[in-house]
């Protein structure tokens, strides 16, 4: 059985100097909040390139890099069917949704809800989605470092702090949680959007090595396409066809149509369109994701593949996790680059979870502090803030969330929560609340109720189906399938009592036509900071220069040091390109 190194203290300091760039990032990004408008959807100034980078990193979590590896260790190409779903929403979001939510004239995401159906909605949403937004983000909190404090070593360690004992793995929470809740409660979507672009990098250059070191250690000397010929030879009957759930209609089926939701209707991904100036720049977006999602994941399933022949026997390295297949990828880091490396990895995961989860709270605060918190003054005679203080109750918002976000990591670490309840929880939360929204963004002539009707509906079924024990076997398929089915069900027969002259659809109706007129560009609206491209290729030079000097550090015959040189070089590359990228368009002259 192959022997894996350990972290060290280089590759601690790698993991350090990630969060200080973080934070560097948060502050860097802070500058730029003069309003709400900023501070909420970046004041729709995000270059589209930007936005497509953050929200396709936005997509990946340690989910991907644990479970997904897990499934593809498990299941082979199928996986490949799977996990580029989202190619086909993207593109259906460049062409449909993607506009549309440009037109849609919303400050915050949930804003939708109130002119489409009514304001009574929106605080629906608000109250019944914190309990479950803040579940996933203590969920996407734990995976992630139940991964990182096993990879690093410490989780079953106890550490005494002021006076209380903790486990190495809360202790990890406790660190990344802070760390996520400081750089977006000072940066807001800004900080997000930044803050996805170096984890896009890292995410990038990582699985850039991971593919080709894999197979040139598959072809023992003979290089990398000997070693897809290993492959070839020695995978399990059925690798490279469909078997499994890849080999089942029914879960394609319905993780196709959780795709389609979750890349286009889902609350962060609202936000996103909305951070980019115009229509063109929202569809650009929309297909730089679709490109990247066809491709990107090929980067790290063809690597997981591979590690089925290099880990058969999975188990007796990794014991102590219930799926010790999830760790697949980790395990190759382990096996296959040197110190230094092995942090950037760590900090890839850490940087692609810590992306997912502000994200989510952002969209949270920022629908408590615009559609809650606003009205309520108003309600009870109080004078509207302004921007700066409705800045500060987000910003004090984001604090709360991401605090409670780490209480329910915690109540999960000591629940015993596992990966597979990840895409359980999905297939009952997500579906139910998304699909008013889809719906309602297509077909417009439904009563104010019918939102709020469909949502009921899609959790009452999906639960008495849960309650009732129905099909255990397929419990994701069922979950997926009951909601949409009931939310539509009940959405369409809403119409039956829709009105065009109660006052309560006037707004509806203005919305709808909204819908139809695209939105000028505004001519006084400050064109993208080029600065943005500079201050991360000032980052990716920094992280090629502490790579490259990575290489005087030990290293075993099967990581060569020359691998971190590679490493750096291609930062540098990364770092030029984006410098060029800063520079002005020269303007022709007539």
């Amino acid at each position: 059985m192959p022997v894996l190194n350990h972290a060290n203290g280089a590759d601690y300091a790698l993991i350090t100097l990630y969060f200080g760039i973080v934070i560097f990032v948060g502050w860097y990004s802070s500058r730029k909040n003069r309003n709400t408008d900023d501070y909420f959807k970046a004041g729709g100034k995000v270059p589209w390139v930007l936005a497509g980078v953050s929200n396709w990193v936005s997509g990946f979590s340690a989910f991907m890099f644990v479970a997904a590896a897990g499934f593809t260790y498990k299941h082979g190409l199928g996986a490949v069917v799977v996990f580029t779903a989202a190619t086909w929403a993207y593109l259906v979001g460049a062409f449909y949704f993607a506009a549309r939510w440009r037109r849609a004239r919303i400050n915050s995401p949930l804003e939708f809800l109130t002119r489409r159906y009514s304001s009574s909605t929106t605080y629906f949403y608000t109250v019944t989605a914190i309990i479950p937004q803040v579940i996933l983000i203590g969920q996407g909190l734990y995976i992630l470092c139940i991964f990182v404090s096993t990879a690093l070593g410490f989780a079953s360690e106890q550490h005494a702090f002021l006076g209380l004992t903790f486990s190495g793995l809360e202790l990890t929470m406790i660190c990344t949680g802070l760390v996520m809740i400081v750089y977006t409660v000072i940066g807001g979507l800004w900080a997000a959007v930044l803050s996805d672009a170096v984890q896009g990098v890292i995410i990038l250059v990582t699985s850039l090595l991971i593919l080709p070191v894999t197979f040139l250690y598959l072809g023992q000397g003979d290089g990398v396409a000997a070693g897809f010929s290993r492959l070839w030879r020695e995978a399990p009957q059925g690798y490279f066809g469909l078997n499994g759930q890849t080999g089942q209609p029914l879960f394609l089926l319905s993780y196709a149509a959780a795709s389609m939701l979750g890349y286009n209707v889902a609350w962060w991904q609202v936000q996103r369109y909305q951070s980019v100036p115009d229509e063109r720049g929202a569809r650009k977006m929309a297909m730089l994701c679709a490109g990247l999602s066809l491709f990107g994941p090929l980067l790290w399933i063809l690597p997981v593949m591979g590690a089925r022949v290099i880990f058969p026997n999975i188990t007796e390295i990794w014991p102590q996790f219930a799926a010790p297949e999830e760790a697949s990828f980790v395990g190759l880091a382990l096996l296959l680059l040197p110190h230094g490396l092995i942090g950037f990895v760590i900090a890839a995961i850490l940087s692609a979870t810590l992306g997912q989860a502000s994200d989510g709270f952002n969209w949270l605060a920022a629908t408590i502090t615009r559609d809650i918190y606003v009205p309520l003054r108003k309600r009870f005679g109080r004078p509207v803030p302004g921007e700066k203080h409705q800045m500060r109750v987000g910003q004090a918002t984001m604090l709360v969330i991401g605090v409670l976000g780490i209480v329910a990591a915690f109540f999960i670490a000591r629940t015993g929560g596992a990966f597979a309840f990840a895409l359980k929880y999905y297939s009952l939360s997500g579906p139910g609340f998304m699909m008013p929204v889809f719906l309602g963004m297509i077909y417009r002539k439904t009563p104010w109720w019918s939102g709020m009707a469909s949502c009921i509906a899609a959790f009452t079924v999906a639960f008495a189906l849960l309650w009732a024990d129905v099909f255990p076997a397929h419990a994701y398929e069922r979950n997926i399938i009951s909601a949409i089915t009931a939310a539509t069900v009940v959405f369409f027969l809403s119409a039956l009592f829709y009105r065009k002259d109660d006052p309560r659809s006037a707004e509806c109706r203005r919305f709808d036509a909204d819908l139809r007129t695209p939105v000028p560009v505004d001519p006084n609206l400050p064109p993208a900071s080029l600065r943005d491209f500079q201050m991360l290729a000032l980052v990716s030079v920094l992280l090629g220069l502490v790579l490259i000097a990575c290489v005087v550090l030990p290293s075993s015959p099967l990581a060569p040091p020359l691998i971190n040189l590679v490493a750096g070089g291609l930062l540098f590359l990364i770092g030029a390109l984006l410098w060029r990228a800063s520079r002005p368009a020269k303007t022709k002259l007539p």
